[in-house]
């Protein structure tokens, strides 16, 4: 019996202590049970892949059953059996860990020594869970707080030298000097007693300042009052501090030190675990690999640029955020019941993810209807597939 083409999914919820109690219940139209939400997994990741409850089973099972059917041969022979991307709502009211995932070759030869050395891939202490890398892309739902990428390293030395800290001279002179991001970043990772240098920024950072300052220094105040003591709060005065409104994009690729601050938004990644740690986390923290994965070049703008996409048959139809990598892109729709529809054209899977209003998806005879919360999967097939209704949706699929 052939598989329906248009497919309902359950998302995975994970509760995680830094999640929102309320942001993705909200979204699902559930009443709060009191507890954190801090994600919901829509896709095959093998750890909480999405329920398909019309057959009683999950998307992997299904991937794996018939790839070419699901995926299409072109991705199955780019990437492997395995859908290549995972999309997530995500939600925070707690600063997540500052972290950096690495390349594909790193993740390759980081995952391959650990399994020589005998290092199980559940253990704590390991930093590779996988062979592949994790670039992500998240869009903000609400206004979003997040830390991306070094500050062009002028501009942090005007901040430290505003805000006047002694504690913090030596990593104005360390910024200063040869290879200065990874030099400051260095030496705030190895301190073996940060607590006088965090408590001191803390409290300077509690005091007013310059408007040009505000943003920074409200990122080291909640890191500082989310993780006390932990010298993520002084990292964070090297880090890009960005304020999303909905709709705008931030893309963190290999290499990019990073942290989620506040918010909710969509994210889509490469089909991966693999973080690597430096702060506000209880978690392992390898110095040495973190250093060697990291990217020590200033990011000058952190933000996506959003630019028009032609979903079909020639027609701008939505926006997307163009990336470097081929694992996934991200597409956004606002529909209007009185302009007709959105024909979705591309061959290979697409996860299609409701987030305002309604959406009706239909393919050959088969149609289903999305509220906020709600995703579809749609196999691989030769036609375009169409979307209308009122709101807004998120597509994602993979890259190219």
């Amino acid at each position: 019996m052939p598989l329906p083409p248009v497919l309902a999914l359950d998302g995975a919820l994970r509760r995680y202590a830094w999640g929102s109690r309320t942001s993705i219940p909200g979204l699902l139209g559930q009443t709060p049970d009191g507890e954190p939400v801090a994600e919901l997994w829509l896709g095959a990741h093998p750890d909480d892949p999405s329920a398909v409850p019309e057959l009683g089973t999950t998307l992997d099972e299904l991937i794996a059953a018939d790839p070419v059917t699901m995926l299409g041969t072109a991705t199955v022979e780019r990437f492997g059996p395995h859908l290549p991307f995972l999309l997530k709502v995500l939600a925070a009211d707690t600063a997540l860990s500052i972290q950096v995932h690495p390349t594909i070759e790193q993740a390759r030869a980081g995952f391959s020594a650990e399994d020589a050395r005998g290092v199980p891939r559940d253990a704590p202490g390991r930093n590779y869970r996988d062979a592949n890398h994790k670039p992500e892309l998240l869009c903000a739902l609400t206004s979003f707080e997040a830390l991306c990428g070094f500050r062009p390293i002028a501009e942090t030395q005007r901040l430290l030298d505003g805000l006047g800290v002694a504690e913090l001279a030596p990593v104005g002179e360390l910024l200063a000097g040869t290879d200065g991001l990874r030099a400051a970043f260095s030496y705030l990772l190895t301190l073996a007693e940060p607590a006088r240098l965090v408590d001191a920024v803390l409290a300077r950072c509690r005091r007013p300042v310059p408007e040009e300052w505000a943003g920074p220094v409200r990122a080291v105040r909640l890191a500082g009052t989310d993780f006390p003591g932990d010298v993520g709060a002084v990292l964070a005065l090297l880090l890009n501090y960005v304020r999303l409104e909905p709709g705008e994009a931030i893309y963190l690729g290999a290499g990019n030190v990073h942290c989620y601050l506040r918010g909710m938004g969509v994210e889509i990644m490469a089909n991966s675990d693999n973080v690597l740690r430096c702060g506000l986390t209880p978690k392992h923290v390898d110095v040495p690999e973190l250093l060697a994965i990291t990217e020590f070049s200033p990011l000058v703008e952190p933000r996506c640029p959003a630019e028009p996409r032609c979903l079909a048959e020639g027609r701008q139809s939505g926006t997307q955020f163009r990336t470097p990598v081929a694992d996934f892109n991200l597409s956004i729709v606002d529909l209007d019941a009185d302009k007709g529809s959105c024909a979705v054209g591309g061959q290979g899977p697409h996860i299609v993810l409701c987030t305002e209003g309604q959406a009706q998806l239909s393919h050959a005879d088969a149609s289903l209807r999305l509220t906020p919360g709600h995703a579809a999967f749609v196999a691989a097939r030769s036609s375009a597939f169409v979307v209308r209704g009122t709101g807004r949706v998120f597509i994602a699929t993979v890259g190219g």
